[in-house]
């Protein structure tokens, strides 16, 4: 009975092997199945959406109301180009003058590349739009403790691009090497730290100012935007007109 039981067993792993190939599946085939084309481009003869319109609208106002509200005048544009550029002077002495009253000390340097600058700010009516398109970012105002050696190596990087530094002039020698280094009127002291107020953006890196990398900041709790706009109210309320221009802060 025993060898009968093991006869049958065997016999049925036999046909279930056979078998087996027959019922499983065969490969899989992917098959895409794409949702049919409903998409309508996107242009004038394409209507508004009444209740999305309605929504929108009050938001729309308030943003409208917001971004063209008049904070000064501006006798001329104030523009960058490469090299010194009164834009850049005037964000940069912005920097200083606001990092120094919000840490309640003195601020040596500012630093503003012209890359940050995205729009001039423009003759006659100047908006708060106007300072939106100007910064765009929401980029902090901080403060760095540098040696020597960093603010060293800031200006052998502003002499290469020929760019101003708030707060100190320079001359740039034929060898395309700083000289005659002014820091507030005083000779550039490689043995101290100076304060360079600048954005959060720069001071982590941005526009290849690597040298400023390993420096913690100082925060101030405000955005760039928001000193400069503040700035030109102040101004305003002085009845002072909005006005920068280049002043010799790199000589060649």
């Amino acid at each position: 009975m025993q060898f009968l039981r093991s006869r049958v067993a065997a016999f049925g792993l036999l046909a279930a092997v056979a078998l087996a190939p027959a019922c499983q599946r065969g490969g899989y085939l992917p098959k895409a199945q794409l949702a049919p084309v409903t998409a309508q481009p996107v242009g004038k003869a394409l209507t508004d959406n009444a209740q999305a319109a309605a929504t929108i609208a009050p938001y729309r106002q308030r943003v409208t109301d917001q971004m063209t509200a008049v904070i000064g005048q501006a006798p001329v544009a104030i523009t960058k180009n490469s090299g010194e550029s009164p834009l850049a002077n005037f964000v940069g002495d912005i920097q200083r003058v606001r990092a120094s009253r919000e840490l309640g000390q003195p601020v040596d340097l500012g630093v503003m590349s012209n890359g940050g600058l995205r729009a001039p700010i423009p003759a006659g009516t100047v908006t708060m739009g106007s300072v939106f398109e100007l910064m765009p970012f929401e980029n902090e105002l901080v403060v760095l403790d540098a040696s020597g050696a960093v603010v060293q190596q800031l200006f052998d990087y502003a002499a290469r691009i020929k760019m101003a530094v708030s707060g100190a002039t320079y001359t740039i020698g034929a060898d395309g090497k700083p000289q005659n280094i002014l820091l507030n009127g005083q000779p550039f002291d490689a043995g101290r730290t100076y304060t360079i107020a600048i954005s959060d953006y720069l001071a982590g890196g941005g526009d290849n100012m690597v040298f400023f990398k390993p420096i913690k900041p100082r925060g101030t709790g405000v955005l760039l935007r928001s000193a400069i706009a503040e700035y030109i109210q102040e101004q305003t309320k002085q009845g002072k007109p909005i006005e920068a221009k280049v002043e010799g802060r790199v000589k060649f």
